[in-house]
């Protein structure tokens, strides 16, 4: 009998060690596995994050080339719209023997001009008229005085103001309507 009793515990100890060779063996497959997956998404994120931020270098790059065209071409245009006013103020000075009257209308001529080309490019006028309230944004008060107009209207016009782009160049000089 001590024969048979042996057998029955070889027998488990065997069939325990069988099943534990494949179970160990299994799980450093799957870790092994879930390293080579993890190396291969980590590997095609990087190539990923690599591309995505070469992208935004280039993307950078042909932003900044684009906007230092863009500031070149603008004031090529704006001096391209000037010229003839240069044009003709030299025309108008290369006459000797002009009357006074010839110089104004030459010198109207080239103010409507120059206004024209300033149009062109965006440059508008700040000239409010008598009247009108007065916009701090867009007008400087130089002086308050008695008027009979209602108060902090504009009076009178000192200087014109401009803007481009809704953007002011130079803000009107006005007198302002003082408070009754």
């Amino acid at each position: 009998m001590s024969n048979d009793t042996s057998t029955p515990t070889d027998l488990p100890q065997d069939a325990a060690g069988a099943s534990e060779e494949p179970a160990a063996s299994a799980p450093d497959q799957d870790w092994q596995a879930q390293v080579a997956a993890l190396s291969t998404k980590n590997a095609e994120l990087m190539d990923q994050f690599l591309r995505a931020q070469a992208e935004m270098q280039n993307v950078r790059r042909r932003s900044e080339d684009e906007v230092s065209k863009a500031r070149k071409f603008a004031l090529e245009s704006f001096a391209d719209s000037l010229l003839p006013v240069c044009d003709s103020l030299e025309a108008g000075l290369a006459h000797q023997n002009a009357t006074s009257e010839q110089i104004r209308e030459g010198a109207e001529a080239t103010l409507r001009q120059l206004k024209a080309a300033l149009e062109r490019n965006k440059v508008l006028e700040i000239n409010p008229a008598a009247g009108a309230r007065f916009d701090p944004h867009q007008h400087q008060a130089i002086s308050v005085v008695p008027a009979d107009q209602e108060a902090n209207t504009v009076v009178s016009v000192l200087q014109k103001g401009y803007v481009i782009a809704d953007r002011v160049l130079r803000p009107a000089l006005v007198t302002v309507a003082a408070a009754k």
